[in-house]
């Protein structure tokens, strides 16, 4: 890993993921995670001061960036709360089958390399009736701002650790065996469009 990919992509990561209109996305979905929680790319901890403590029970964040770990490890001993750390990919999630109750998802399924392998597995750690929370940006449905999602993706992941621009949210989800119990998408304010699109909601396992 490089020195970019090491220390500068990290710092970039965690400005865009702290832009107002993504602040108030995980401030919708965050609070309504409880039991055991599994955060699936959690990176510098943005959604940690969103969640509700009396809900929780277990917190794990994984993230395959360790300097991303070292950021949200910060944060949260600012914040008090107790975080079991897993410097590991999302298609190495190594917990039981049916060990936990909420997968949180923020802006993460674009950079997987894997995202179908990834959420099979989150799917296979839920318990019956778990729920996926997310709060991702993906394919517009507008065509023309879908081809330049199109266009731009390949030099975009370069520059940005893979992050993915046109990815079917949805259609992931539902390829997965998710059943979308909610779901709204719409265009974030002051956010270019073809960055923009996002999906916020909740998906259960049955």
């Amino acid at each position: 890993m490089g020195f970019y990919a090491r220390r500068i992509l990290p710092r970039i990561i965690d400005l865009a993921c702290g832009m107002e209109a993504v602040t108030r996305q995980r401030a919708r979905l965050v609070p309504q995670a409880g039991g055991v929680v599994l955060e699936v790319g959690m990176g510098p901890g943005h959604n940690l001061r969103h969640y509700d403590p009396t809900r929780i029970t277990r917190l794990i964040g994984l993230d395959p960036s360790a300097s991303s770990m070292a950021m949200a490890a910060r944060r949260a001993a600012g914040l008090g709360l107790a975080v079991e750390f897993l410097c590991l990919d999302g298609e190495s999630i190594p917990l039981a089958a049916a060990s936990v109750d909420t997968v949180v998802l923020t802006y993460t399924l674009c950079t997987i390399p894997d995202p179908t392998a990834a959420l099979v597995r989150m799917r296979a750690v839920l318990k019956p009736g778990g729920r996926l929370l997310f709060a991702e940006h993906g394919r517009a449905p507008d065509p023309r701002v879908a081809r330049r999602q199109d266009r731009l993706t390949p030099i975009w992941k370069r520059l940005f650790g893979g992050c993915h621009l046109d990815r079917d949210i949805p259609g992931l989800l539902r390829g997965a065996g998710f059943r979308l119990e909610a779901i709204d998408a719409a265009y974030l304010p002051r956010a270019p469009k073809f960055a923009g699109y996002n999906y916020l909601g909740t998906a259960v396992v049955e």
